[in-house]
């Protein structure tokens, strides 16, 4: 999908949408990332830069998508976490948009935060230990807040990650995937649905999340850590906010030590089980076959090129040790 031809009409098209906001077509702009959507910066005289994030097409409905931003308004508005603001329209309305071709791309937009993406590696233990009192904050918000009718959002349960609906592809057609990494995934995959099963999902362990708190979405400034793109914010179980903080590097041996500062931090706001600890193991092979999933079924965007066929490979090895370990 998104090659340059595609990214030169979106940025047109984007340009076109940019009086909405109050900037003229013609402000700097350029393409910051390529994921799930296409997020463009804009810069001019007039004010601070502008981050806009163009959708990707059938997968978020606009209902779902202002539901998104009316949390972060609202973690905003009580401190929960340092997050950019979300910008709204010169009509008032948070969310644009622009026809392209005939199919309607939705745009939000957002205040430029400062900051750089934490280098993997064991030192990040620290800032880990802080994401963790931030993830124990949103939840803690989230089982408290009542948004208002219509709210909307996806569920991250077993059947839309890895069952019977899942939202980013079937994990069997991950890349490079044979019969034997096959048999060991779909191995894996009946121990996950069973172990998340037992678990339950009662209030006390499911709920709201922001579900993709990785490296590339963390931003530190100082002695800042902030928090930024909700977009795949959804209900799910609220220790898989860690399995998700440690996105394409489930495999490194520091992991463990930035599961105890998480868990630290974390602990350090809201209660942890030793039922709940037992689970991380599990919650984290679901999200790495999950993204092995992702991974093939968004091979054009840079990280899913840069994972591969070596991805999968891994996804395989941490299934065969997660099946000894857990019997």
């Amino acid at each position: 999908m998104y090659d340059d031809a595609f990214l030169s009409r979106l940025e047109n098209r984007l340009r076109e949408a940019l009086p909405g906001w109050g900037l003229a077509p013609d402000a700097p702009l350029r393409l910051l990332t390529i994921s799930e959507n296409a997020t463009f910066l804009a810069e001019d005289d007039s004010g601070a830069p502008v981050v806009f994030r163009v959708h990707r097409p059938d997968y978020h409905r606009r209902d779902e998508i202002r539901s998104e931003l009316a949390w972060v308004e609202a973690l905003r508005a009580n401190g929960v976490a340092a997050t950019p603001e979300p910008l709204r329209m010169k009509n008032g309305d948070l969310l644009g948009g622009f026809d392209d071709g005939g199919h309607w791309r939705n745009v939000a937009a957002f205040e430029f935060m400062s900051g750089r993406e934490p280098e993997p590696g064991s030192d990040l233990a620290p800032w880990f230990r802080a994401l963790g009192k931030i993830t124990a904050g949103l939840h803690q918000h989230a089982r408290g807040w009542r948004p208002a009718a219509g709210f909307a959002r996806k569920t991250w349960d077993f059947d839309a990650m890895l069952g019977d609906r899942p939202l980013w592809g079937d994990w069997r057609h991950g890349l490079g995937l044979d019969a034997q990494g096959h048999a060991v995934l779909e191995r894996a995959a009946n121990v996950l649905k069973s172990r998340v099963s037992a678990y339950g999902a009662s209030a006390d362990r499911f709920g709201l999340i922001h579900a993709d708190l990785r490296l590339a979405n963390l931003l530190v400034d100082g002695d800042r850590l902030g928090v930024i793109d909700f977009d795949d914010c959804g209900f799910s179980w609220f220790l898989y906010d860690f399995a998700a903080a440690v996105s394409f590097m489930e495999h490194e041996p520091f992991i463990p030590e930035l599961e105890d500062a998480w868990l630290s931090g974390y602990a350090s706001v809201a209660p942890v089980s030793a039922e709940d600890r037992a689970m991380m193991p599990t919650f984290l092979l679901l999200r790495r076959i999950l993204l092995t999933a992702w991974v093939a079924s968004r091979s054009e965007t840079p990280t899913a090129q840069a994972m591969g066929i070596p991805y999968t490979h891994g996804s395989v090895e941490l299934a065969e040790r997660y099946l000894t370990a857990e019997g």
